[in-house]
């Protein structure tokens, strides 16, 4: 005979949580901005440099020819600003570089 005032329990179930589904993340590449892009570096004006100075520093940076280093220069001065090399991020990062020497101002764009 069993007591009366005896009471059955069910066994209580540890609280687990799920463990979150497994995703792989994969980074996407924005196509507008990659290397592979042409690239330019641009120079602008100042009233600092001399002509020869700027001329020597872009037929460095570039290797141009003194005629086009000169044109470039003529550019700069008369509109401001000149592209004064195009190729891959890698190039310009290094033209801009050699530029900076004399610390001329550039730009990278892309």
């Amino acid at each position: 005979m069993m007591p009366t005032n005896t009471v059955v329990c069910a066994a209580a179930e540890p609280e687990v949580e799920p463990a979150p589904p497994e995703v792989e993340e994969v980074e996407e590449e924005d196509e507008s901005s990659g290397t592979d892009e042409p690239w330019t570096v641009i120079l602008f004006n100042d009233e600092v440099h001399t002509f020869e100075e700027v001329i020597g520093q872009i037929m460095k940076a570039t290797g141009c020819a003194r005629g086009k280093a000169e044109d470039l220069t003529w550019t700069v001065h008369n509109e401001g600003k000149a592209t004064v090399y195009e190729g891959s991020f890698e190039e310009c990062f290094e033209v801009q570089s050699v530029l900076k020497e004399i610390q001329l101002v550039t730009e990278i764009r892309g």
